[in-house]
This record gives structure tokens, sequence and C-alpha cells, in this order.
């Protein structure tokens, strides 16, 4: 039997759905909402797996590799002085294996061999010969380079031994500065100054940058086509903190002027964050995020090479005029 339109029960019409500011259709259900809008993890996300921070790693791992790598450095100073050598040739020789690789993937054919054996001359030389060791040795490493690659035809020739040249100069030869800053009488001093500016810049812009954000300067990142996470207000922490840890040293161990610690913490902050810069622009130009995955946390060993080698340079040039040996 029909019943008559009066009383035929009323059906609400379906609820409109929820819409966002951009009128984009939104569920309503509290389990449909993503992770940005809830804080929680996503639901693909395994129990129990590391998660990344809000600067894009591991920190537990980046913290414990970093402290790892530091007390490797440390006692190698302390214990016996010429043993740091060995350090730096360690990670001279991983440095540049990780660098030619990457820039092998990226079309370029570096020829490893005499860039290992020249960078393993500069430091020798830099150690008993001074800065004119270290030079003669790199234009030794250079002269090696032109006639190794001589082997593999004209093809390529002057891309690979310019890329040959770049390792040769980016990893040894800088490197080589901070075997410099050791050869004086105080020179465990001022390797641990160098060392401890580099990694309080590090300590400050990241510790700025994920407290602050963007609060003071902006939306706009220093360099946001090279790398997008960091901001001005991260290299004001660096800054800060490396000039503290440089007026600290300088007039403290060294009774050097406190105005030299500011200079020197300036200097140092910027030459860190320049150096990083420019590892992320070469890596970006590769199309990779890291140059290996040795050390967990932070890349390979060049990730964290890249911001001391220029700085060894810096560090011993500041050093030698504010406090000479």
């Amino acid at each position: 039997m029909r019943l008559p339109p009066s009383a035929r029960p009323e059906v609400p019409p379906p609820a409109a759905p929820v819409q966002r500011a951009d009128d984009a259709p939104l569920t309503a259900l509290p389990g449909a909402l993503g992770a940005e809008a809830t804080g929680a993890a996503p639901a693909d996300t395994p129990t129990g797996a590391p998660r990344a921070s809000r600067a894009g790693r591991d920190m537990v791992a980046a913290v414990g590799v970093g402290a790892g790598l530091g007390a490797v450095v440390i006692a190698s100073l302390f214990l016996y002085r010429p043993s740091f050598l060995l350090v730096v040739a360690l990670a001279v020789v991983v440095s540049v294996t990780e660098l030619v690789r990457a820039l092998d993937r990226g079309g370029h054919r570096p020829p490893l061999p005499p860039v290992l054996v020249g960078g393993l001359l500069m430091l020798g030389l830099a150690w008993t010969r001074g800065p004119a060791g270290l030079v003669v040795a790199f234009l030794l490493t250079v002269l090696a380079v032109l006639l190794w690659r001589l082997g593999d035809g004209p093809v390529g020739y002057l891309r690979d031994a310019s890329a040959a040249v770049l390792v040769a100069l980016y990893v040894p030869l800088l490197a080589g500065f901070a075997v410099l800053l050791l050869v004086p009488d105080d020179g465990v001093a001022r390797v641990l100054l160098f060392i401890a500016t580099v990694v309080c810049s590090d300590v400050g812009g990241f510790a700025a940058g994920v407290l602050l954000g963007k609060k003071l300067f902006g939306d706009k990142p220093m360099a946001e086509s090279i790398s997008p996470k960091k901001s001005w207000e991260g290299f004001a922490g660096s800054v800060l903190a490396c000039v503290l840890i440089g007026v600290l040293v300088i007039t403290l161990t060294f009774h050097g002027p406190w105005w030299g610690g500011v200079v020197f913490g300036v200097a140092m902050a910027v030459t860190a964050t320049l150096g990083d810069l420019a590892e992320s622009l070469i890596k970006r130009d590769l199309g990779i995020k890291d140059m290996g995955a040795l050390l967990p946390g932070h890349g390979g060993l060049m990730d964290r090479m890249d911001s001391l080698l220029p700085s060894a340079v810096v560090a011993y040039l500041l050093l030698s005029w504010l406090v000479p040996a």
C-alpha cells in the first residue's frame, strides 16, 4: 500500500562536505585527517622507526656520530700529536673517494689515484715543510693529474682533468691548512679552537633555525635555490655562537685581544656557512642528496668536511695574524 505524500517519512539531505579555505573538499571523519593536522605520525610509519627532526635528519644518530668523531680527534691530539696527521689523512682519503664517485655519477671521470697520492703528499709536506711544501705538493699533484689523464685519450680530457684539479684543491689542499695549524708549539690549542668554532657554528645555526624558524627576518631563506632550510635566523645563531667561543678562547688561552675573538668568530661563521652552501651547490648540480652514506645521520664524511675545509684556511690566516706563534 502506498502512503500519501503527507505521511511519508522525510529523509534529511546529505550533509555538505566540510570545506577548506581554498574550497577543497575535506572528509569530516576524525581518522581521515592527515598527520599535519593532528600531529600524529602517518599511518604507514612503522612503530619504533627512527623519525627525522625538523632539520631533516636523525638527531640521535647525528649526535652520536659527531661525538665519536670528536673523541677520535681529541684523543689523537692529546695522546700523540703527530697521530692527528693520520686522522686527517684518513679523512682526506675517504672524502676524496666520495667526491670522485659523486662526480663520476654526474658524468665526470676524474682520475682517483693521482689525487689520492698527491693529497697524502700535500699533508706530509705541510707538516715537514710548511706552507711552501703544501703549495709545491699541490702543483705536483696537478701535473700528475694532467699526465695520468692522457692515457684515456682526448675525449673528455678537459672535463675530467678540471674535475680532478677541483678535487685536489677542494679537499687535500684545504685540509693541509689544518695540518699547518698543528705545527707551532701551541698547535693543539689552535686546532681545537678551529674545530670547536666550526662545531659551534653548526650547533648555533641549528638551534636558532629550529627554535626561531623564520620569525625575525621573514620567510625568505638565505639561499632558496641552494639550501632552502638555511635561514637568516640560523646564520645569526652561528655568528653568536662562534663569537662567544672565539672571544673566550683567544682571550683566556692565547691572551689575545677580545676584538680578535669577535673578528675570528664572525669570519669563521661566514666561512663555515659558505662552505656548507658550496657543497650543497655541487650536490644540487650533480642531482644527489648526500656525498655518501658512511655516517648515520650525516651522510658521507665529505658532508661533514664541507664546513671544516675552507674554515681551516681562514683559521690559519687569522690566528697567524692575531696570535702569532
